[in-house]
């Protein structure tokens, strides 16, 4: 659709009625989507637990790192025959996520800047010898959906960040009871339409025109030699690769 004088596609990535679990998130197929359709940024909203005292239930956070703690989540495009390193180090789009913490501050919104979130598999929550662990390393948040979509958008060449809605402190606070399913519903909708807000402020301020080096992630990262990849895998990656491979 249009927001202003945006085209933006939106996917609710659970599915009609929170019908996917985060492991069962078809990431790459949705990712692949929007990238067929033309989108070049793609701003993510996570439900995140704090492991931090100050940043508290309801505020949000623009992370700037990720831990990835998820278990055999199909995290690439590439292989059979596709050998692809893309650069990973930081996994957010940097131009990208400041102007989603400028847009926070300007609607009024409690935000966060940086911070790493350890994702999880799920569908559990943590224990809290895992969240006291998780706390140690120095993490800021821990949600489950923030991965493999980050590394697929890496791949993909879109400028990937995150708005990540806070809604419990996990299980490691002592004065707080430990995180429910209706705790984080009732927390997210406290907090969408601050959300909302900060959507429409962030995409009314990209330049369309802009470029930024996340579209350029594969232009060194092709390992393999060009006349030695399938030509099946030429063409279903013609996306992806077709402009590395001329």
């Amino acid at each position: 659709g249009t927001l202003g004088q945006t085209r933006v596609a939106f996917l609710p990535r659970h599915g009609r009625g929170h019908r996917l679990m985060p492991a069962e998130v078809p990431s790459r197929a949705n990712i692949y989507a929007l990238k067929w359709l033309g989108v070049r940024r793609l701003i993510s909203i996570n439900a995140v637990g704090s492991l931090k005292e100050e940043i508290r239930p309801m505020d949000l956070v623009i992370p700037d790192q990720l831990i990835d703690r998820t278990q055999g989540r199909a995290s690439t495009f590439f292989g059979e025959g596709v050998v692809v390193h893309v650069p990973f180090a930081e996994p957010f789009c940097g131009s990208l996520s400041r102007l989603l913490f400028q847009a926070a501050n300007d609607v009024g919104a409690r935000v966060h800047k940086g911070g790493a979130c350890v994702v999880i598999e799920g569908p559990a929550f943590s224990t809290k010898a895992e969240s006291y662990l998780y706390r140690s390393w120095g993490a800021s948040l821990v949600g489950m959906t923030q991965l493999p979509e980050a590394k697929l958008a890496r791949e993909a060449g879109l400028c990937y960040s995150s708005i990540a809605m806070v809604t419990d402190y996990d299980c490691w606070h002592e004065s707080h009871e430990s995180v429910t399913v209706d705790m984080i519903l009732a927390n997210m909708a406290r907090t969408v339409d601050v959300t909302k807000n900060v959507i429409k402020r962030a995409i009314a301020g990209i330049s369309p025109d802009k470029s930024c080096e996340c579209e350029q992630a594969l232009k060194y990262a092709i390992v393999t030699a060009r006349d030695r990849i399938p030509l099946v895998r030429k063409k279903n990656l013609e996306l992806l690769i077709g402009q590395y491979l001329k």
